[in-house]
């Protein structure tokens, strides 16, 4: 889990984070978490078919990142109790906020993606 205590250093004001930049990141950054907001963008989804849509991901992170964005009320676990269980993993209204946030990500990754193909092709 993430280490919530370090950053960049602290605001005037003595707030917990030194830029507004700093917040969000903590919150929605590193490896996974905006590729499994991206994913919670089409509606519910399941735990296990969430990490079939990460195949890359171990059992162990794709639950230590959704306990974070359900922790931050980004993400909201809704159990069903049958047997087995049921596990079902969605935005919360809160969380729907990151939409426009996280499709200009798609599409400065769109971008960054044919540029970065176009300078490998000219290299060559």
């Amino acid at each position: 889990m993430r280490d919530r205590k370090s950053g960049y250093g602290t605001c005037a004001n003595g707030g917990k984070y030194s830029c507004p930049v700093e917040a969000t990141l903590d919150v929605i950054g590193g490896k996974w978490k905006g590729v499994i907001l991206f994913h919670l963008l089409d509606g519910t989804k399941r735990f296990n078919e969430l990490r079939r849509l990460l195949p890359g991901i171990t059992q162990r992170m794709l639950t230590l990142q959704l306990r974070e964005l359900e922790n931050d009320g980004i993400v909201y676990r809704e159990v069903y109790k049958e047997v087995p269980p049921k596990v079902e993993y969605s935005l919360t209204e809160f969380g729907c906020t990151l939409t426009p946030i996280i499709l200009k990500m798609r599409e400065w990754g769109i971008e960054y993606s044919k540029r970065i193909s176009h300078v490998r092709e000219n290299e060559m």
